[in-house]
């Protein structure tokens, strides 16, 4: 157990040197530090003086990239459009659960998310390996009430799978 302990601090702490100097040679942005274990920075900023955010039942409309934290492509928007996400009912990838809700309509935000913020020990089972730091870009298209999303959406039509593991397979 002590080792399985000491392996992961070293992992994280390798993570974690890694991103500190990504956004130490990107001096130009503003990263942000959330309490959960990852950073952000805002590609495009609201300016609006909505200050609604997505909360638990909302939908969540978005687009999204995902790159390792060299800068190489694992998914490409293209790839990955449309995503549909009812916020805090469906599975995601744990930091994106986290990241939309700081998010509002508009705006396009860079992650660097840890691996155990990603895809964890297991990846995604096609491009993402194991123990895998993301460096995701979301922009958040649209937010919608549940029962809003419900009225104007064809009751065949379901959202793209995104592509994330289960709970079980994080562990």
């Amino acid at each position: 157990m002590k080792e399985s302990v000491a392996r992961n601090k070293k992992l994280i702490a390798g993570e974690e040197a890694k991103i500190e100097a990504i956004m130490k040679s990107d001096s130009a942005s503003e990263y942000i530090a959330s309490p959960k274990g990852y950073w952000y920075k805002y590609e495009v900023k609201s300016t609006s003086k909505d200050s609604l955010y997505p909360k638990k039942g909302d939908v969540a409309y978005f687009d999204y990239e995902v790159k390792d934290l060299d800068g190489n492509v694992i998914y490409t928007e293209l790839e990955l459009r449309p995503q549909v996400y009812l916020v805090d009912k469906q599975n995601i990838m744990m930091g994106m659960r986290d990241g939309i809700k700081l998010m509002k309509k508009g705006e396009k935000v860079s992650f660097l998310f840890p691996s155990h913020m990603g895809y964890g020990y297991h990846g995604d089972d096609r491009r993402i390996g194991h123990n895998q730091p993301l460096l995701t870009t979301i922009t958040l298209r649209d937010i919608k009430p549940e029962a809003e999303a419900r009225t104007a959406q064809p009751a065949a039509s379901t959202p793209k799978a995104i592509v994330t593991p289960t709970e079980e397979q994080k562990q």
